[in-house]
Parts: structure tokens; sequence; C-alpha cells
């Protein structure tokens, strides 16, 4: 019950942070193209848009993420070996994003990062890996123990 709530609310948060960082690029880039700014020389033209482009990228893969919570939640399942390489890169990016925050934005940001990375940790490690499917269909199966150290034999006299 837990694994699904937790899956569940990560989902509604990545959508939220979604919307909020697509309204922030969206603004920036707005900002940057009627105040004609520029960065050492750079077109204000090819800078607004890739503002815009960044924004339209990054809420596109955390809605990615969203939906991959989502369909952990509604599954009651570990993410796929897809799922887990994308949830993994964006909590990498929250944990990386928190660490600047504190010094750029303030406390508020780097607890609100901190918060979505708990989320995302906690969707990686509350659902078993050995609940995932291997490529036979059946459940991944463990390699045999290796044999005890008294049964190793020496290969030189």
């Amino acid at each position: 019950m837990v694994r699904r709530l937790v899956a569940g609310l990560a989902a509604i948060v990545l959508v939220a942070e979604a919307a909020v960082l697509v309204l922030v690029h969206v603004v920036l880039g707005r900002t940057t193209a009627n105040q004609s700014m520029s960065i050492a020389g750079s077109d204000p033209d090819v800078m607004s848009k890739a503002t815009y482009a960044m924004g339209a990228g990054m809420g596109a893969f955390l809605l990615l993420c969203a939906a991959l919570a989502a369909l952990a939640a509604l599954r009651d399942r570990s993410p796929g070996r897809f799922g887990r390489v994308v949830l993994v890169s964006a909590a990498v990016t929250h944990a990386v994003l928190g660490m600047l925050a504190v010094g750029l934005v303030g406390w508020a940001a780097f607890a609100a990062l901190m918060l979505i990375l708990c989320l995302l940790v906690l969707i990686l490690t509350l659902y078993p890996a050995a609940a995932r499917q291997g490529d036979g269909g059946g459940p991944v199966e463990d390699a045999p123990p290796p044999p005890p150290f008294g049964e190793l034999k020496p290969t030189s006299p």
C-alpha cells in the first residue's frame, strides 16, 4: 500500500514540477525576446528559442518520469530496466540541482528538490528488484552459489 501511495504521489509532484518548469522557461524566453537581451553577442532570437526548447525538453522528461511512476503505482510492480534508468537519471539530476539550489535560490528550493529526490529513490527501492521479468518471461533466476573454499584445488604444484 505504501509503495502505491509513494509512486502516485511522486507522479503528481513530477507533473506539477513539469508545469512549473515549463512556465518558468516560457517567462524567461519571452523576457529574453522582449528585452533583446544578449550574452557575449549571442542572437537574442536564438536564445529565446533555446529557452523554449529547454523548457519543453525538461517538461517532457519530467512527464515521462511521472508516467513511469504512475504506471508503477497502477501495476504495483517495479519499473522495467528502461524505467529504472530514467528514474535514476531523474534522481541524480534532482540531487545535482539541489546542491546548486542551496547557493543560488535558497533552502526552500533545496527542500523541494530533496523531497522529489526522496520520492524517486523510494520508488526505486520499495519495489523488489526480483519482481522484474527476465528475458524468458519468468522471474529472474539467481546464479548458483560458488563451491565452498575447501573444495578448490590449486593449479600449480
